[in-house]
């Protein structure tokens, strides 16, 4: 059960994510998107929750949220 988070700030880290999106159900692992030649992130993740019902919350109270500065794209993965 995952949503993908875009529009993220490059230096937005794990524990930053895992932390905003703790408030919506139990977040089973955070993956950042990076790119592999730079080593830099993309801005691009994937949160999966332990519980389907986690998704449609936490797409519908992040989607435009700022998260370290930038407004972010939330939806389900």
């Amino acid at each position: 059960y995952s949503v993908f988070v875009g529009g993220l700030n490059f230096d937005t880290d794990e524990r930053t994510l895992r932390d905003h999106f703790e408030r919506f159900g139990e977040v089973d692992s955070v993956r950042i998107i990076y790119d592999r030649e730079t080593g830099r992130s993309k801005g691009i993740a994937f949160v999966h929750f332990a519980e389907k019902e986690s998704i449609a919350i936490a797409a519908e109270r992040t989607h435009g949220v700022e998260i370290d500065g930038r407004a972010v794209r939330c939806n389900p993965a």
